[in-house]
């Protein structure tokens, strides 16, 4: 058994990292992380880590370079610190859509991302709702895939009309995640056929299902620019739907999404804190924060435990 948990974080969600460390009663340790004049990051861990659990807590959202960056030099600085077992613990894994080659002469970027953070030095990745789930093959060592789908569906049950709800996925790739979705919901499903043109541009099409008259809650695994999801929102009504929701595990929301998201027809948008969402939620009183702080903490116990966390793959 290694000595004892301890908890670091960097800068890209801070918020979150102390969430969890009251969930777990843990305190975060000191750890000091600059920028020098140049942009270059420093890094000092000011407590000992000898042989200790070690966890990193950071999101590798915007500004997503630095926080990476911020990453990685924080595990290399454990792994010469004779941390006993190093942690990297991503709510939101940045670079997950680039997957796959779709044009030729581009890199894989989550697979050398992967690369990146293991020969950093970790043993180990917790993460949640990857983009796509075969990048925990691009990992040799563990990968804990969770899901924010507990979280979520609790919100949902008591917050929005479940008895006349739809749950409608905003297109062909996440047609299982709302389908399960509907399933512990037990609610209809649709699916909006959408065809993308460019990066961040998209075409909505056709509406595969029933939504006269319904609530209807768009699922999607992150929301970015909120093209795809206001689109989708509008050909909703347009079909007839009493009010149109929308729900995601990661709310990037760059460029205009905030502003797209506040002029749509959606009530609602609820999200997680993967990504650190205050200032945005400032502009836009639509946005609802979940925090998947409790779901991080005992998922960080039971692997220090050596437990089983299957029950908390819903």
């Amino acid at each position: 058994m290694l000595k004892e948990i301890k908890l670091l974080t960097g800068n890209s969600n801070k918020l979150l990292a102390e969430e969890v460390s009251n969930h777990l009663n843990i305190p975060i340790i000191d750890t000091t992380v600059k920028t020098f004049s140049d942009g270059e990051i420093s890094i000092q861990i000011n407590e000992n880590v000898r042989g200790d659990d070690t966890f990193v807590i950071q999101s590798t959202c915007t500004p997503v370079n630095n926080n990476l960056m911020e990453l990685l030099l924080m595990i290399d600085a454990l792994k010469r610190a004779s941390a006993g077992r190093i942690t990297a613990v991503i709510p939101y894994y940045g670079y997950a859509r680039q997957d796959r080659k779709v044009q030729p002469r581009v890199p894989i970027s989550s697979k050398l991302v992967a690369d990146l953070i293991e020969v950093a030095g970790t043993h180990r990745v917790l993460t949640i709702d990857l983009h796509a789930g075969q990048i925990q093959g691009f990992f040799n060592i563990p990968v804990d895939h969770l899901y924010a789908t507990p979280v979520l569906l609790d919100y949902i049950k008591n917050n929005l009309p479940v008895d006349n709800l739809v749950v409608v996925s905003p297109d062909a790739g996440g047609v299982e995640r709302a389908r399960f979705m509907a399933g512990k919901l037990d609610c209809s499903l649709a699916i909006v056929d959408k065809r993308r043109e460019e990066a961040n541009v998209c075409t909505v099409m056709n509406v595969i299902g029933d939504v006269k008259g319904k609530d209807t809650l768009l699922l999607d695994d992150l929301i970015d620019t909120a093209g795809t999801i206001t689109l989708a929102a509008q050909i909703l009504m347009e079909r007839g739907a009493n009010s149109v929701n929308a729900a995601c595990t990661h709310a990037v929301l760059s460029g205009p999404a905030v502003e797209r998201l506040c002029n749509s027809v959606v009530k609602q948008v609820i999200a997680t804190n993967t990504i650190p969402l205050d200032s945005k939620r400032e502009k836009c009183s639509r946005i609802t924060i979940l925090s998947v702080a409790r779901l991080l903490g005992e998922a960080i116990e039971r692997i220090h435990v050596e437990s089983s966390i299957s029950s908390l793959f819903v």
